[in-house]
């Protein structure tokens, strides 16, 4: 990709944290630590990687995306407006009653949402079925999954890494996003995750870790993975939660946060602050 589309899905990146910060300021309350996270790898994905048409969202010959922790969908959800698959004002609706943009991502309600998810998990296992029924049907289509590091600790989630790489499947891949944080706690607090890198390589994957908030460094892991073939790929998203919102980057417990439009806004401004001088979107942060 040439420097300017590079800057364009940096662009978008920050366009899809100040839309998320909005969206649930507008609800007061959501999981705005693990969507933040979230948001570069969303920017590649939509930005320049997958095969999509907004304007046919079940096309059938698409790439798919899977958001395994499905509680992040406030990221996708501004994604997907962002990308044209519904009108941004909806975005004023989300978690709210009524809405058809609720606190899960939900397919029967939010065009461009490939399968609804949440139970944590179960996204990986659903991803891989994805993958292996295109592959039947003869579709040159790529299978993304987002996981958290949290959520690495189901057992479900390793099932369905076997599964992966028993099939071959090399249009399939996982991405960690490791905050380093999930809802009690800190990693080793609650179960040490141990090098998630090296555990995938250990299903057979294909594995790389590389700077989660750093979209040049995420499109250029895919690309490289998709030079190896016969087995499925992990990105393991080295990144911090809450990243690129500034109130909520200061937060020790920002797994879940309550706050209105006004810190939504202080917040979008911080963001294109921080973008217009080069420091979008971790401040001074280096890998």
């Amino acid at each position: 990709m040439t420097q300017m589309s590079m800057e364009a899905i940096r662009r978008f990146s920050a366009d899809i944290r100040i839309e998320m910060v909005k969206a649930i300021g507008e609800a007061g309350f959501g999981h705005i630590g693990g969507s933040a996270s979230i948001a570069d790898i969303l920017a590649v994905l939509y930005g320049g990687v997958m095969k999509i048409d907004p304007a046919n969202p079940g096309w059938e010959e698409r790439d798919y995306l899977v958001l395994s922790k499905g509680h992040c969908a406030p990221a996708l959800y501004a994604a997907l407006a962002l990308k044209g698959y519904f009108p941004k004002a909806w975005l004023k609706t989300v978690n709210q009653n009524g809405t058809r943009l609720p606190s899960h991502a939900d397919c029967r309600k939010v065009p461009g949402v490939d399968i609804s998810t949440g139970s944590l998990g179960q996204g990986m296992s659903s991803a891989v079925g994805i993958a292996l029924g295109n592959r039947y049907l003869g579709h040159d289509s790529y299978t993304y999954c987002i996981v958290g590091d949290g959520e690495c600790n189901e057992g479900q989630i390793w099932e369905g890494a076997q599964a992966a790489r028993s099939f071959g499947l090399d249009h399939f891949f996982v991405f960690v996003d490791w905050n380093k944080k999930q809802l009690d706690g800190r990693l080793e607090e609650v179960l040490e995750p141990l090098d998630l890198e090296e555990k995938f390589r250990a299903f057979g994957f294909d594995a790389q870790t590389v700077p989660g908030f750093d979209t040049e460094a995420i499109y250029n892991a895919i690309e490289k993975a998709k030079g190896v073939s016969g087995v499925p790929h992990a990105i393991v998203l080295d990144t911090i939660k809450g990243i690129g919102i500034d109130f909520a980057e200061r937060e020790e417990f920002n797994h879940y946060l309550t706050f209105g439009p006004e810190q939504a806004a202080s917040a979008a401004a911080e963001i294109e602050r921080r973008y217009e001088n080069g420091t979008y979107p971790g401040g001074d942060l280096k890998w």
